[in-house]
């Protein structure tokens, strides 16, 4: 089994190799949606293009010297594969020269330089004299590893085009900040597994203590993560910004199964039994058990693929993997370990013969231990708080329920987070760059109009361009402005559109080849950009929904002319639509996930109580959840929103191995309560190690660089801690009520004492 194991490893680190990181819109957005198709065949491969930005500040842009260096920047970025335009002040000051005087040359007297600029009139490529950019720009579909080279290419430039030593120069932009965010995205990875073992070995030092090898678990949880970094790989599931977070779930997640078989099978050796018969007895109570719950918890986290984004897919199917990885690690791996250990653990054959007839000293100790009745004090804690609340259903039930109601009522409160750059470390160059940048030129965000046509110089359809652009501005408070070729076209004809497409025509024709494609595709398309300005930061994601439909009422309302259609997309609406099906999808999400966790208990077991009774329990923790996020001040992120699943995944779990060993119990005799309090001493204590361990498991996410981790970590660890409550306080008194009332329904008797409950 063991060399297996090691086989396994091999093909898993093979599979490793091959996991890709993704950060882009596809992650976002599934690729066969009609929003997809538009952003990505009508905008991105056609109209938008992806510009690495230099900014060059820090003293007098209109210096000589210093736009030498700019051309010279720009004409080595010209030369890297990739890029299909730059633009900066110095081609525009070299074009402006070439028409004036015939040299297509930077001038080398700043009197000449001043005379061109006033000339080319004010440009939005040299805000203001301390300050010019360069834009480096790559085709919209460019992939992210060409990006990268693209990217890694302009810096060279930027060294290499001999920047005066006073200037300062920064390279940024969209894809300076993507490629950043992933390089600290794996940055963050290995310390947050690290953290989160070091955390686990401290909770399994200190509540595991009644077993030996009390790391073992731990070892057999990494195992299992390699396992699914290797799946990973081989099925091409991607690491992106929420698929990051799922490790050191699986690590507090997977390490559950791997304590509850070492638990049982100590407790089986305990009794004096031969290492072979305690393997048996622990496959056959505690194998089932595992399994069922692992089903369950998978159920859970099925109904996150009713996502609509992929990234929560592919975080869904990440857990999925990581949890049967884990599971057939503990089953196989970690049983036969502590059998090999044990058998190994006996130093000759006497001593083995002695063995059978007297226990091991460690064990003789604890039978000692208990023979004093020196309970352990974990274990009278959970008995006594299992037994008081038996003893007070109807006021447990009461406090659950009423601030689980509370908790649903207060979480449609919570406010949603949409502006992604807050999800990254706010001291991340990349970013701190990137909001300079946004500060310097304004950083507009905008609405992109799509108009397909039959003929794009048709002056009916500019007409029609001019008046809504017109209206938009005037009539909606957070439209500022509208971009097309209208405004050019006018400039160009003395302030009016020619009624005649030959006309326009015309104009096209004259237009440099950069400008036409920034407004025009081929004979079909043109684009319609209506600046929203910081939208975002004002109306949030609700807000943004209800300007987009304002905006395709106009359109509407004020109809193109025949035969043509407007398609409103771009960066803005991709991500609002995204962000609205994250957040107000999360309830239908959660509500799937409980039909599913009940449904699979009824198959499972045939039985309405088995299958009752976790799921209410869960979604008591659920509705908590709620009141704590709005409580804790704590937005709606992409991972926040997976909540409802992650509680039901996590916390099934643990309700799951309690009732399987209250009726393991049951069967024994004993009546509901007495079941109950040997339930909850026998196994208690491995639910709250394996809770403690998932809950420190998690905590790790809180120390990790990007906030919408960070936060989902709190919250997580929280609700870890909510679920382990549940199953000791809520869990007990509504289990041992209906099972008492079913029991006095049917007149069962119980043989021992001949009494009837």
């Amino acid at each position: 089994m063991i060399l297996v194991a090691f086989l396994f490893i091999i093909l898993s680190f093979s599979g490793a190799s091959q996991i890709s990181m993704e950060s882009g819109t596809d992650t976002f957005v599934e690729k066969t949606s009609q929003l997809y198709q538009d952003y990505d065949h009508l905008f991105l491969n056609i109209f938008y293009t992806q510009s690495m930005v230099v900014l060059v500040e820090n003293g007098d842009v209109t210096d000589p010297e210093l736009l030498k260096a700019v051309d010279r920047l720009e004409y080595l970025s010209n030369s890297i594969e990739g890029v299909v335009e730059t633009s900066s002040i110095a081609s525009v000051i070299k074009e402006t020269n070439f028409q004036t005087s015939g040299r297509y040359a930077i001038p080398d007297e700043q009197t000449q330089i001043d005379d061109l600029l006033l000339i080319a009139g004010p440009q939005s490529l040299m805000p203001d004299k301390q300050h010019t950019v360069i834009f480096v720009k790559a085709a919209g579909d460019t992939n992210e590893n060409t990006l990268r080279e693209i990217l890694r290419e302009v810096e060279f430039a930027a060294e290499f085009a001999d920047f005066p030593p006073e200037y300062r120069v920064i390279v940024t932009g969209d894809p300076a900040f993507n490629v950043a965010m992933e390089d600290e995205m794996n940055a963050s990875m290995g310390p947050l597994l690290l953290l989160s073992a070091i955390l686990m070995i401290i909770v399994l030092y200190l509540v595991f203590r009644h077993v030996r090898w009390r790391l073992l678990p731990l070892a057999i949880v990494f195992l299992g993560i390699i396992y699914t970094f290797g799946v990973m790989g081989y099925v091409r599931i991607p690491m992106s910004m929420v698929s990051m977070s799922a490790f050191p779930i699986l690590v507090g997640l997977g390490i559950d199964y791997a304590i509850q078989f070492h638990n049982r099978i100590e407790e089986e050796l305990d009794k004096g039994e031969s290492e072979s018969k305690a393997v048996t007895e622990t496959i056959k109570h505690t194998g089932p058990a595992v399994f069922i719950a692992l089903i369950i918890t998978s159920l859970g986290f099925v109904s996150l693929f009713t996502s609509s984004v992929p990234m929560i897919q592919d975080f869904g199917k990440l857990l999925l993997i990581g949890i049967f990885m884990c599971f057939l690690a503990s089953l196989f791996v970690g049983v036969t370990l502590i059998y090999g250990l044990d058998v190994l653990g006996k130093k000759n054959r006497i001593y083995r013969k002695l063995a059978s007839l007297k226990p091991s000293i460690s064990i003789r100790k604890r039978k000692e231990a208990n023979s004093k009745n020196e309970v352990d004090s974990l274990e009278k804690l959970i008995e006594k708080t299992t037994m008081t609340t038996i003893k007070h259903p109807g006021i447990v039930l009461f406090l659950a329920v009423s601030l689980c109601m509370a908790g649903f009522y207060t979480d449609s409160l919570v406010p949603i987070q949409t502006d992604m750059k807050t999800f990254v470390p706010t001291d991340m160059p990349a970013l701190v760059d990137w909001n300079h940048m946004a500060d310097v030129l304004g950083g507009g965000v905008y609405l992109n109009l799509i108009i397909k046509v039959d003929d794009t110089a048709d002056p009916d359809v500019l007409h029609w361009m001019d008046r809504f652009s017109e209206h938009e501005t005037e009539a909606r408070s957070d439209i500022y402005g509208a971009d097309s070729i209208v405004p050019i076209v006018k400039e160009m004809n003395g302030g009016t559109i020619p009624d005649n497409r030959n006309d326009i025509q015309a104009i096209y024709d004259q237009l440099p080849e950069d400008v036409r494609n920034r407004y025009i595709y081929s004979n079909s398309m043109l684009l319609l950009n209506l600046d929203i300005g910081n939208a975002w930061e004002g109306l949030g994601i609700k807000g943004m929904e209800e300007l987009v439909n304002i905006v395709r009422t106009d359109v509407m309302w004020m109809p193109p002319p025949p035969d043509v259609s407007v398609t409103i997309t771009g960066d803005t609406v991709t991500f609002t639509e995204v962000i609205s099906a994250l957040t107000t999808g999360r309830v239908a999400m959660t509500m799937l996930g409980l039909f599913m966790v009940f449904g699979g208990l009824i198959v499972i077991y045939r039985d309405w109580l088995k299958a009752f009774t976790p799921v209410i329990t869960m979604l008591m923790v659920i509705g908590w959840a709620g009141g704590i996020m709005y409580i804790m001040g704590i937005e709606y992120t992409p991972m926040t929103a997976t909540l409802g699943a992650l509680i039901l995944g996590v916390g099934s779990e643990y309700a799951v191995l309690m009732m399987e060993r209250y009726f393991e119990e049951k069967e024994k005799g004993h009546t509901p309560i007495e079941a109950m309090r040997e339930a909850s001493k026998k196994i208690g204590k491995a639910i709250i190690t394996s809770g403690l361990t998932t809950l420190f498991g998690f905590s790790a996410l809180i120390a990790s660089p990007f906030s919408m981790n960070s936060n989902f970590g709190m919250v997580t660890v929280i609700d870890v801690a909510l679920a382990l409550l549940a199953t000791f306080i809520v869990f007990p008194p509504v289990l041992v009520y209906l099972d008492t009332w079913r029991d006095r329904r049917l007149g069962r008797i119980i043989p021992e004492t001949n009494e009837v409950y």
